[in-house]
């Protein structure tokens, strides 16, 4: 049993746990991932590691309420017990003799490219932070993100921050003016990693994306997380959630990802029915 230590919302659908897990915290590093189950009765979902205290034995997610087993876990409070928490899985980041970077997050992805900026922050490294969201209601981790960048930028789909545009935006803009990156690291929604990585293509600029498709065992053997990169198979759990994205077939990723767009309604439909029959009950 994995105790909740401390629950923050960042927005009306994003929450952030703090979770006592000492063993994953002691390993844990920027772009792996944990498996964890609510309950006995709970599936495996995976979420990737969005801090971690290793003096504390503390791990940090950072979830959107999608489904009902993540509607679930919104629900829990500080003092809960979460009774999985597998970790830490996939390959940690590895960043060589990077001097100047710029690390994109879109939406939810934000929360995946914060560890991997406060990890290149820490190696000394100049980090531009690019950050989109739909509106300015949704925007998350602005003071964490600014804490370990030297610019960081933020813009909205509707301008209601100011800032109208898209990250892919920003980021060409900053080429533009000369900016020399020796990476780029875009996480979020597939599209925008793909725009991302037809930005940063012509100049040859080592773009990496992190995937997160559907995963279940978290080891390989189920398949159900396989991406084509390079026109090879790979699976994310165990070969990423790191690619090349100027390698990554994304077209191939977004079609597979819609295919559960139905199944995600249908869950949140049932749970909700469960809900109202246990508050007529």
């Amino acid at each position: 049993m994995f105790k909740i230590i401390k629950k923050e919302v960042l927005n009306s659908h994003v929450k952030r746990l703090e979770i006592e897990a000492p063993y994953v915290a002691r390993k844990a590093e920027p772009g792996q991932f944990i498996i964890l189950r609510v309950d006995d009765d709970g599936e495996r979902i995976p979420f990737t590691i969005a801090d971690y205290d290793r003096d504390k034995g503390t791990v940090t997610i950072i979830f959107q309420e999608v489904g009902a087993s993540t509607i679930r876990l919104g629900e829990m409070n500080e003092g809960d017990y979460i009774t999985d928490f597998v970790g830490p899985l996939g390959v940690a980041s590895h960043f060589e003799n990077v001097k100047k970077a710029a690390v994109i997050g879109g939406g939810l992805g934000t929360a995946i490219a914060y560890p991997q900026a406060k990890k290149l922050h820490s190696m000394g490294v100049s980090v531009d932070v690019i950050a989109g969201f739909r509106n300015k209601d949704i925007i998350i981790l602005e003071k964490e993100m600014a804490a370990v960048s030297e610019r960081l930028f933020i813009t909205t789909d509707d301008g209601s921050n100011g800032t109208k545009g898209f990250v892919s935006d920003i980021l060409q803009t900053l080429l533009d003016e000369g900016n020399k990156y020796d990476v780029v690291i875009a996480i979020g929604p597939p599209i925008m990693m793909k725009v991302v990585c037809d930005v940063t293509r012509p100049y040859g600029i080592k773009t990496i994306v992190s995937l997160n498709p559907i995963m279940i065992d978290g080891t390989g053997m189920c398949g159900g997380c396989r991406v084509t990169v390079d026109g090879q198979t790979k699976f994310a759990c165990v070969d990423g959630p790191d690619f090349d994205g100027h390698l990554v077939d994304f077209n191939e990723l977004i079609r597979r990802l819609s295919m559960y767009k139905k199944s995600e309604k249908e869950s949140i439909e049932r749970h909700q029915c469960r809900l109202e029959d246990q508050t007529n009950a």
